[in-house]
């Protein structure tokens, strides 16, 4: 995608944004979905301004027809695809005048899909997935760009999910907060909202061009990675997320990037999923919380590592430190040397004398490490040290590639971006401190008790599993 065209959207979603308060999200997803050829679901009470976004979004698109019915119980298929045909009828055949009706829009809102019956949404999921729509004998093709619910709540029947599944985009919807209320008020005393111009509507060519460069964005394999990681989570939660679903969020994702004119996506392309795997607010909220948490940091070498790591560091000096060189025979009892013996003899006079209280033979000592092993210590540290700074170095570049990335996104919740470098920031001041500590323990190495000769004795690697893992 030009340039040209990152900026017409860019126009678009300011247009689009402009008096609806605390819905810029909603707006910029449901603009992506249209852009993918998707389609989105906003959950929320009435008065929610869902309708109002959903016919701002039909004005975006050039020379497009607008469909909107709100269903109910008794709804029945002539509300949703045209009256029969009696001519038809003469004529024996069971067909539908389509136009101005669903199978002839380009954009559709349907509000309370899930109250229509099941006949209705069996119908729907054809047309919604494979933009057709049989009309007596044959399908027709339908030309939905993209098709817009609202819902009070999310069905719990199987009809009604297999319908809720073909809704990529799940966007809860609140009253404004208490905090926007003066806000929302001054809008709604605003000037009439005035559709984009003619110049920055879109038609079916940029929407090829869109998805032509999204078929050769690339998808690279540290991004399949987090995704295969937040499946496992989404299992565990539990939340189902069907293998259409997945396929369907990297396609979504593909167009983001061509809209920005990336040829790769990135991993904070992911900030998005919450509305595209989660189907309401509160596993949204744990989805978001899993990607701000694990985005920018390796796991395979994450700040717990880290800490592990330094602490079996810390642990071993400490041991070392304290120990003595103590040495027992077969039977248990104590072995000292000729020298060391008569080292603590004189030591027990010499108190005597002093008139202390009558020798009593003790014997302790420090143990002494040669340079071998000194330096074997100091380097295993050094490695550590090398690691963290590499570490170190990953975060600053994610926490600056994090920062451009959110000053240029299109479609990016700036909450989340937010919370990421958040964490980010908080992660870096973590490794600082492990760094400082594995300094630390690199000091203390170096002043061990040594011998004054060396004995050639390397010890065995300090926490060799857990380094090698990372």
């Amino acid at each position: 995608m030009t340039t040209n065209r990152k900026s017409r959207l860019k126009a678009i979603i300011d247009t689009l944004e402009l008096g609806l308060i605390e819905r810029g999200q909603c707006v910029r997803l449901c603009l992506l979905a249209a852009l993918a050829g998707e389609h989105s679901l906003l959950i929320g009470p009435p008065g929610t301004a869902k309708s109002e976004l959903a016919r701002r979004l039909h004005s975006v698109f050039r020379d497009a027809r607008y469909f909107e019915r709100l269903l109910t119980r008794f709804s029945v298929p002539e509300e949703l695809f045209g009256p029969l045909s009696i001519k038809a009828l003469e004529e024996d055949r069971y067909e539908r005048h389509t136009d101005g009706f669903l199978p002839d829009a380009s954009i559709a809102f349907i509000d309370e899909v899930f109250k229509a019956n099941s006949a209705i949404l069996n119908a729907l999921l054809t047309l919604l997935n494979e933009r057709e729509f049989d009309n007596g004998a044959g399908r027709q093709r339908c030309p939905l760009i993209s098709a817009i619910g609202a819902t009070n709540e999310v069905p719990e029947d199987e009809v009604g999910e297999a319908f809720f599944d073909r809704f990529l985009v799940r966007l809860p919807v609140a009253a404004v907060s208490g905090e926007n209320f003066g806000a929302l008020l001054d809008a709604g005393r605003g000037r009439h909202w005035q559709a984009p111009g003619p110049e920055l509507c879109l038609d079916a060519v940029d929407l090829a061009g869109i998805a032509g460069e999204a078929s050769t964005v690339a998808v690279p394999d540290e991004f399949v990675a987090v995704l295969a990681e937040l499946r496992q989570h989404c299992a565990e939660i539990p939340i189902h997320v069907s293998d259409r679903r997945w396929v369907k969020i990297v396609w979504l994702l593909c167009v983001a990037a061509a809209s920005e004119a990336r040829a790769s996506v990135t991993l904070w392309d992911l900030l998005l999923l919450p509305w595209l795997t989660a189907p309401d607010a509160p596993r949204q909220a744990a989805v978001a919380d899993w990607l701000a948490a694990r985005l920018g940091v390796r796991e395979a070498f994450s700040p717990a590592r880290l800490t592990r790591v330094v602490e079996a560091f810390e642990g071993q000096l400490d041991a070392e430190l304290k120990a003595n060189d103590l040495d027992y025979d077969e039977t248990g009892r104590l072995k000292f040397s000729a020298a060391d013996l008569a080292a603590e003899l004189a030591d027990a006079i010499g108190d005597a004398k002093g008139g202390a209280a009558a020798p009593r033979m003790s014997y302790s000592r420090r143990r002494r490490y040669g340079a071998s092993h000194i330096g074997a210590r100091v380097s295993q540290v050094d490695s550590l040290l090398q690691r963290i700074a590499a570490y170190a170095g990953e975060i600053a570049a994610r926490r600056q590639d994090l920062a451009t990335f959110a000053e240029h996104s299109l479609w990016l919740n700036a909450g989340l971006t937010a919370r990421a470098g958040i964490i980010l920031a908080s992660t870096a001041a973590a490794i600082d401190e492990l760094a400082a500590r594995a300094r630390n323990a690199r000091r203390g190495f170096l002043e061990l008790p040594r011998l004054e000769q060396d004995n050639g004795v390397i010890p065995e690697p300090v926490a060799h599993d857990i380094l090698a893992a990372a």
